[in-house]
């Protein structure tokens, strides 16, 4: 059966966290925590937050990205220096040893200095007796929020949910099996997907808007 795209679901992702934060709240998890991740699940994650009545605390995780082509990534890696290779790509591509490293370097440089802008949110919280709710603006391949569950897995939650406004079939059958729950309104049966054209109005995010949001939520960003 041929699949037809059927235009965006969300006007942006301020509506996509409202939309999400009616259905987690159908699931009433215990003791809440919702770590966004930054730039865009940020916009998600506040309105998800408000709405159960938890904190909000970002997990950063950046892309290894691909040298000749800095949009794609080979893998992923985190704030405490998990990392997760795409190994098919990366075999495909022939990306060294050498490559790998120097592209981790980078990215652990990069989320130094986000950790540094974005203050007491991006402190990693005591999340044991906690259902941590994981947040992002849409999956992809899935590689940055798997390696943002292994991470969080590290800290012996009492459950972990992911929230997404929209997935491809590839990555949400990864998610799915890792976690307690995954909460995705828009599973995408498309070869072809992108996150933004679940959105009606879409952009990157810059550090600095992203802390402005948390500050207007009067969060401590300093």
């Amino acid at each position: 059966m041929e699949e037809y795209w059927e235009g965006p679901k969300y006007i942006d992702r301020v509506d996509a966290g409202h939309v999400l934060a009616r259905k987690l709240a159908e699931y009433q998890p215990k003791d809440p925590i919702v770590l966004a991740i930054p730039n865009g699940g940020v916009p998600v994650g506040v309105p998800i937050s408000k709405a159960l009545k938890c904190p909000l605390h970002l997990i950063i995780v950046k892309k290894l990205q691909i040298p000749d082509n800095p949009e794609a990534g080979f893998g992923s890696v985190a704030s405490d220096g998990t990392m997760l290779l795409n190994h098919a790509l990366v075999k495909s591509l022939g990306v060294s040893e050498d490559i790998i490293q120097r592209q981790k370097a980078l990215a652990m440089k990069s989320i130094r200095e986000r950790i540094s802008k974005y203050g007491k949110t991006a402190q990693f919280p005591e999340l044991s007796n906690h259902t941590v709710l994981l947040v992002d603006d849409g999956l992809a391949s899935g590689f940055t929020m798997e390696a943002a569950i292994q991470v969080v897995k590290k800290h012996s939650p009492a459950g972990i949910m992911v929230a997404v406004p929209t997935s491809s079939m590839s990555a949400f059958r990864r998610i799915c099996p890792l976690v307690d729950a995954l909460i995705c309104p828009d599973v995408s049966r498309l070869r072809i997907f992108a996150v933004a054209d679940a959105y009606k109005e879409w952009r990157d995010l810059e550090d600095e808007e992203v802390i402005a949001i948390l500050r207007a939520q009067e969060w401590d960003v300093n």
